[in-house]
């Protein structure tokens, strides 16, 4: 079974903390340089809606998510 996956590019992260605001029980900032922690790279259900915004909130596009192909043409 395929399932959601999320990446961070800490790198790219300015540390404006709208994941951690938008979707807290999957991003955190770190507490010493305010970028980006991922505490779960394969959200759950429940928290699926929430990271799917916090990707779109994003000022720096530094998450991205990849869903599982529905298989659908």
């Amino acid at each position: 079974m395929k399932t959601t996956h999320l990446h961070v590019d800490r790198e790219r992260c300015i540390g404006a903390g709208m994941c951690a605001l938008t979707a807290p029980e999957v991003f955190d900032q770190d507490p010493d340089d305010g970028r980006v922690l991922l505490l779960h790279a394969e959200p759950s259900t429940a928290q699926l809606a929430a990271a799917r915004m916090a990707v779109g909130v994003c000022p720096s596009g530094a998450i991205t998510l990849r869903e599982p192909d529905s298989g659908s043409p």
